[in-house]
């Protein structure tokens, strides 16, 4: 077990796929990216503080579908992990010795005509250890969608999954979930000691103040690598990235890249043994220790908002298919008092 260790935000330029025509397209945009990654991940292990771990941000190697259907992005920008894109990376873990986290769009074959906005982490052994497929979407296909037959193919380990290494209990959640505390709260109490988020956002303070929250209140490191330059559902690159950043479990951030370009800047030691010696601290600043856990549980027993499992029988095919979803919520948001 290393107690102490360095963790590396990887903030690069994303080239989108969006616009491109066909497959062969967009795989060239996808390797030139591949390409990007890889050098800046080699350039962080070769220089004066190297990773234990190095993150990259969320879609990082496609951009957003932005106006693309289900079944054009499937065909553009859908790759199993492992797979082509991964591959680079699990050899580039194996040869430096690391931990690599990183986001795709997946596509598995057991669920055919889907895919998911999905976070993946390699070991220093080149494995795929853990892959977390992203819940709460505004956009993208969920397992929500189908989440009885999901639930009950991979069960809780498989839906929420922390992965034990010799750094830690790793987690991982995309971009704006962070902002649901409901998943981060999840993965804590299924162990996580660390969260990983790759991220593809521009500022919005309600953004950064999730990940302050999401790290105090859950008493857990997180990590969260941005995309340099334009984010990738900004069509005319006018919304930007930048602002990766490292917090402790205090919510106190130990390392910050403020601006939109390229760096692996936002790197930090990250200390275990102090996380673990304050979630047994008895005293009032172990929020995990004060919190009543069993009040809130009728609360959310009592109430259903966005409805599940109404994609399980046939995948949504493009956005127009939410609408109905949508206007249920409202409905059930009315009803339950929330709004007016």
């Amino acid at each position: 077990m290393t107690d102490h260790w360095r963790a590396t935000c990887i903030q690069i330029v994303s080239e989108g796929v969006a616009d491109a025509v066909g497959k062969a397209e967009a795989w060239s945009i996808i390797n030139r990216n591949i390409d990007r990654a890889v050098s800046a991940i080699t350039a962080a292990c070769t220089g004066p503080n190297p990773p234990n771990l190095v993150l990259m941000p969320e879609f990082v190697f496609t951009g957003g579908p932005r106006h693309n259907t289900v079944p054009v992005w499937l065909d553009k920008a859908g790759y199993a992990i492992p797979g082509p894109i991964t591959e680079p990376f699990q050899a580039l873990a194996r040869q430096h010795g690391i931990y690599i986290g990183g986001n795709l769009f997946e596509i598995d074959p057991l669920w055919p005509g889907r895919y998911f906005n999905s976070c993946f982490l390699i070991s220093p052994a080149g494995d795929i250890i853990l892959c977390f497929r992203r819940l709460n979407t505004a956009t993208f296909p969920s397992p929500h969608d189908f989440m009885d037959k999901y639930v009950a193919h991979y069960g809780a380990e498989g839906t929420f999954p922390v992965v034990e290494t010799e750094l830690g209990r790793i987690a991982m959640v995309a971009c704006g979930e962070i902002a649901i505390p409901e998943v981060s709260r999840v993965l804590m109490m299924r162990g996580a000691e660390i969260i990983l988020h790759p991220t593809n956002e521009n500022y919005t303070p309600g953004q950064e103040a999730a990940k302050v929250s999401r790290a105090a209140e859950n008493m857990v490191y997180l990590i969260s690598a941005n995309v340099a330059g334009s984010i990738g559902f900004s069509a005319d690159g006018s919304e930007v990235g930048g602002r990766s950043r490292i917090l402790d479990y205090r919510g106190t951030t130990l390392a910050y890249e403020e601006s939109i370009d390229a760096s692996s800047n936002a790197s930090a030691m990250i200390d275990m043994t102090a996380l673990r010696e304050a979630r047994r601290d008895p005293g009032m600043s172990n929020l995990l220790l004060r919190t009543r856990w069993d009040m809130y549980r009728p609360y959310y027993s009592s109430i259903d908002i966005y409805p599940s499992n109404q994609f399980s029988e046939s995948p949504m095919e493009d956005l127009t298919a939410l609408k109905p979803l949508v206007e249920t919520a409202l409905s059930n948001l009315e009803k339950a008092g929330i709004i007016r």
